[in-house]
């Protein structure tokens, strides 16, 4: 009998977007589209794989654009780190529906819906083998879920940063616009800086260069392709690392 393959990473951090919650509708929260995120992870929980993930807000809130139209920029930002929260419970729900024991740990306190974050603590969670939900990015204002991601993954110790979009990798221009559009199968962080490739904000992308965190980009959209990173088939895109 052929032995099961067995996963190349421990312990992994998933970056999803905001937008990538809402699916095909205009704004907010698609439950067929968090069920099947929620499906994909229990995969690969039952694989042995510690799982952390941090969500962006952008499905419900952008803080820039509100801070563009006159807002106060902190404030903007401050009503982006709560739509996280909204989206980190939305998988929460989602996945212990599944019977997938989770935490949600936010970086603004708020005792009646989520753990504060304490990085022993989400450890703790992990080497228990609940999936951690990183919500409230920072806590900072003036930094994004994607600088969120890199820090948490590294506080953690994380292998990798699974970044998951809605293209099969990096591309150096837009192939949902341009057809002839070149798809980058590996890059290195200082490449991805000087091209001005737009997958993770500068602040996360020299977080991860400074401490040789890899970053996989790949296609959400494709279903079990969380569990084929994993298993170390190659897909998308391979950024740095050691």
């Amino acid at each position: 009998m052929k032995a099961a393959a067995q996963p190349v990473y421990q312990r992994v951090l998933l970056k999803l977007s905001g937008e990538a919650m809402m699916g095909d509708q205009e704004y907010g929260i698609d439950p067929r589209v968090v069920q099947t995120v929620a499906q994909e992870v229990r995969e690969i929980r039952t694989l042995g794989v510690e799982v952390a993930i941090v969500i962006g807000g952008g499905n419900i809130y952008r803080g820039v654009a509100a801070s563009a139209e006159g807002m106060d920029r902190t404030s903007a930002d401050h009503m982006g780190m709560l739509a996280t929260v909204i989206n980190s419970l939305a998988l929460q729900d989602a996945l212990e529906k599944m019977g997938v024991f989770t935490r949600v740990l936010s970086a603004i306190e708020m005792n009646r819906i989520a753990e504060p974050y304490i990085r022993r603590r989400a450890v703790r969670h992990l080497e228990k083998g609940r999936v951690v939900i990183f919500a409230g990015g920072t806590g900072n204002p003036f930094f994004t879920t994607d600088t969120a991601a890199a820090l948490r993954a590294m506080e953690v110790k994380s292998q990798v940063i699974l970044k998951a979009t809605k293209v099969d990798g990096v591309y150096d221009r837009d192939p949902l616009v341009n057809p002839k559009a070149k798809k980058f199968e590996k890059l290195s962080y200082i490449q991805v800086l000087n091209l001005g490739l737009r997958i993770m904000d500068a602040t996360a992308i020299s977080l991860c260069m400074e401490n040789r965190l890899p970053i996989i980009v790949f296609n959400l959209a494709q279903r079990g392709n969380i569990k084929r990173v994993v298993l170390g088939r190659k897909i998308g895109t391979i950024i740095g690392g050691k």
